[in-house]
C-alpha cells in the first residue's frame, strides 16, 4: 500500500499563492487605468462577502445583496466619477444600508451599514492614490503599499526576536509593543526609500507618515483580528491557499489607506513633501 501523499506546508502554500497572484496584482497597479479599475472591483466584491460573513454569520444571500448594492454604488460612483462624489455617496449609502438591515430584520445592523465605510471608502482611497493624482500616483500608491509589507515583516521579526509584553492579548496574543515599534521603524525606512527613489521634495517627513501607516496597519490587523474572534472563525476565507480570505492580506491597507489619502489630500500641498 503506497505511503500517503504528504499535504503541501501551509509555508510551501503561501508561497506558490505570492508567486501566482503577486504579479497581476502588481501589474494592474503598475498599468493603471481599466486594470487597476477592475482590480478594486474585483477586490469590492470578494472583500464584501467576507465582511459579510464575519458581520452578519449564518443565511448570507439577503446581507450580502443589500450591502453589494451600497457597496457597488459608492465603488462604481468613485471609478466613473472620482472620490469626492463616491465619498458624499457613502455618506448617504451608510444609513440607507442600515435601513434596510433594519427592514429585513439582520440582527447586526450597524456592522453591516459599516461595510460601506471599511470596504468601499478604503477601495476609493487606495484609487484616489493611484488614479488621481497624475504622474505621482503610483509612486504614491507603492509608499503606501510597501509600508504596510514593511509593518508586517518589521512587526513579525521584532515580535519574534524580542517579544515583551503583549499588545492586544484578548485579541491576537501573538502581537507585541516590540512588534508595534519594529513595524513603525520598518514602514518608515521602507517609505523613506519610496520617497527617495520618487524624488520627493522632503523624504524625511516619509519617515513620519510611514510610521503612522504602520499604526494605522496594525490597528487594522487587530480589528479584523477582533471580528473573526467574535464569530470563532480562523480566516476571514478560503480565497487564497495559505494565506486565508481577501481581508486577511489587506486589512492593514483598510486603515491606512483612508489615512494615508487623508494626510496627502489635506496636508500634501501645505508640506509640500511629495
Amino acid at each position: 500500500m503506497p505511503p500517503p501523499k504528504k499535504r503541501p506546508s501551509d509555508l510551501a502554500l503561501r508561497a506558490i499563492s505570492a508567486v501566482l497572484l503577486g504579479p497581476p496584482v502588481l501589474a494592474a497597479v503598475w498599468l493603471g487605468g481599466i486594470a487597476f479599475d477592475l482590480l478594486i472591483a474585483l477586490i469590492a466584491v470578494l472583500g464584501l462577502r467576507e465582511w459579510v460573513r464575519l458581520a452578519e454569520p449564518g443565511q448570507q444571500r439577503l446581507p450580502f445583496s443589500i450591502s453589494l448594492v451600497a457597496v457597488a454604488a459608492v465603488v462604481a460612483t468613485d471609478l466613473f466619477s472620482g472620490a469626492h462624489a463616491a465619498v458624499l455617496l457613502a455618506l448617504g449609502a451608510t444609513p440607507a444600508l442600515y435601513l434596510a438591515a433594519h427592514a429585513t430584520r439582520m440582527k447586526h445592523r450597524l456592522l453591516l451599514a459599516a461595510g460601506v465605510p471599511y470596504i468601499a471608502l478604503s477601495l476609493v482611497s487606495l484609487d484616489w492614490l493611484r488614479t488621481e493624482n497624475g504622474e505621482a500616483g503610483l509612486s504614491l500608491f507603492l509608499f503606501l503599499l510597501l509600508s504596510i509589507w514593511a509593518t508586517d515583516i518589521g512587526a513579525y521579526a521584532a515580535g519574534r526576536t524580542i517579544g515583551g509584553p503583549k499588545l492586544a492579548p484578548r485579541i491576537s496574543p501573538k502581537k507585541t509593543w516590540a512588534g508595534l515599534i519594529g513595524g513603525m521603524v520598518s514602514a518608515a525606512l521602507a517609505g523613506f526609500a519610496v520617497a527617495s527613489w520618487a524624488g520627493a521634495e522632503k523624504p524625511w517627513l516619509a519617515l513620519i507618515i510611514g510610521a503612522l501607516l504602520a499604526v494605522a496597519g496594525q490597528a487594522g490587523d487587530l480589528f479584523e483580528s477582533h471580528m473573526k474572534r467574535r464569530v470563532d472563525m480562523k480566516d476571514s476565507g478560503r480565497l487564497i491557499p495559505g494565506h486565508g480570505g481577501i481581508l486577511d492580506r489587506i486589512d492593514g491597507l483598510i486603515f491606512a489607506a483612508p489615512l494615508f489619502a487623508l494626510i496627502h489630500g489635506l496636508a500634501g500641498e501645505w508640506l509640500q513633501w511629495w
